[in-house]
């Protein structure tokens, strides 16, 4: 049943339900009209908001990524902790919001990794946030004597490159087998100790 015609029309609204159409129809058969039709609206009132099915499925994936970048940046802003707990704190977290995301909507998730193939910017943006994440912590850690990197950019970039087979999509066949925490922590603790002054 479509929404009240009284909600008024919004980005983040159109965003949400281009989801759930994503979900329903896949990303090769999802189309501009089956959002406005979900919305209850005319497609030409979705292409007021995003000028084209590639500008909304662009906005889609940014959604979806921005949501896992907000609990990681609140670990790397933490005015308290040791380095390396934040460091470790920080890839448990991105990990299993990678691993849910996989687990609890598999469709999604399978429509998602179509979508983050097209827009390549957006993926860089984001990776390249994550990775300016990784440099706070391990400068953090090196200002207070806990870790050390005589390159904070490179170690921030060897780390996510290290610890990728936990967070990069490819590898989320992986993320559900019986012994994958025992490797996470075994990766994350060789990661952390070749960080450690």
């Amino acid at each position: 049943m479509p929404p009240a015609a009284a909600e008024p029309l919004t980005p983040e609204r159109i965003l949400a339900t281009t989801e759930e159409v994503l979900r329903r129809y896949g990303p090769t058969k999802a189309t501009v009209v089956d959002v406005a039709r979900a919305l209850g609206v005319s497609h030409g009132s979705v292409y007021r908001h995003f000028p084209s099915k590639a500008a909304l499925r662009e906005a889609v994936t940014e959604r979806w990524l921005t949501k896992s970048v907000v609990r990681l940046e609140e670990i790397a802003s933490a005015p308290t902790g040791a380095a390396p707990s934040k460091l470790e704190a920080w890839l448990e977290a991105l990990f299993e919001a990678k691993r849910h995301k996989a687990g609890d909507d598999p469709e999604l998730f399978a429509t998602y990794t179509v979508l983050l193939a097209e827009n390549s910017d957006v993926v860089d943006q984001h990776l390249s946030q994550l990775i300016e994440q990784l440099g706070r912590i391990i400068a953090e850690g090196v200002e207070a004597g806990s870790l050390s990197a005589p390159d904070v950019p490179a170690a921030a970039r060897a780390v996510f490159d290290a610890t990728g087979r936990f967070h990069d999509p490819q590898y989320a066949a992986e993320w559900f087998k019986p012994t994958i925490i025992t490797e996470f922590e075994a990766v994350t603790a060789l990661v952390i100790r070749g960080l450690r002054a």
